[in-house]
């Protein structure tokens, strides 16, 4: 038994319940089909137990799910044992920076609109480190170098990754002039690469008010299972209901058609360059 499911492991706990709520089966019915007790289905349904490929598969098609590919989706994130890079700050960083880890890891693209910070994601190290150590609580040394070698750590991604970010969290200054600067070269530097797309969301905006909701959204192996992520005082919050998925697809490529881009957006930042 699990004792602390990770998002992941929720993630594939809930569309299964969901499966059997669309079939109109409760928890007692779906037990008789395996022949397993219904605090079983409970606990496999709230992350707590996991799920072989052959239980699973016999109750999508129990659920009368159709969908093979979706099938294939759950039955891979059921069976996946492997450990990743991010299992070694297990026990030393809240679980919500191991979960973002992993989600990066099994995403087929990456979307993120910010707009106060460069995205964790492009930030360099001593940008990381002033944006941490403006905590409150303020963090022991310790904490912060933690968190900042798993900002770094998190960079190495190879997925398609495209960040609107808005002129606002190019011009705040974290720390001091020379941390700013490098941070721009950096991302000049990284709009180069071929994986990753960045577009620069301008002041001069007229009646612009979408660019006010930061958010990643993380691509699934299927469109259903792919995953938005919020920022919330206690941390990150994972958005999954097929409307809400929809209502963030929608809202990302509005703020994208009115973006710069991407030869505009270079030339931009390497334009503030120019200011200091």
């Amino acid at each position: 038994m699990r004792r602390e499911p990770t998002a992941r492991q929720l993630r594939l706990a809930t569309e299964l319940r969901r499966l059997r709520e669309a079939a109109g089966l409760n928890a007692r019915e779906a037990a008789a089909l395996l022949e397993v007790s219904p605090a079983q289905i409970t606990h496999i349904e709230s992350g707590l137990a996991g799920v072989s490929e052959k239980r699973l598969r016999r109750l999508t098609s129990h659920y009368a799910c159709t969908d093979a590919e979706f099938t294939d989706a759950l039955v891979a994130m059921a069976t996946d044992r492997a450990r990743g890079w991010w299992e070694e700050y297990r026990d030393l960083l809240p679980g919500s920076f191991l979960d973002l880890s992993e989600l990066d890891h099994h995403s087929s693209f990456l979307h993120e609109v910010s707009i106060v910070f460069v995205p964790g994601l492009l930030q360099t190290e001593n940008y990381a480190r002033a944006v941490f150590s403006s905590r409150v609580p303020e963090l022991t040394p310790d904490e912060l170098e933690l968190r900042v070698r798993h900002r770094m750590a998190r960079q190495k991604i190879s997925v398609p990754y495209e960040a609107l970010i808005h002129e606002a969290a190019l011009r705040i200054r974290v720390s001091d002039r020379a941390t700013w600067q490098a941070q721009l070269v950096r991302l000049v530097e990284l709009s180069e690469a071929a994986h990753i797309t960045l577009r620069v969301i301008p002041f001069d905006l007229d009646g612009f008010s979408r660019a006010s909701s930061t958010m990643t959204y993380a691509g699934g192996p299927v469109p259903k299972l792919d995953t938005v992520v919020r920022d919330a005082p206690h941390g990150s919050v994972f958005i999954d209901s097929e409307a809400q998925l929809n209502a963030y697809r929608t809202r990302f490529r509005k703020v994208e058609a009115v973006s710069l881009d991407p030869v505009r957006s270079r030339d931009f930042i390497h334009r503030l360059t120019k200011e200091l």
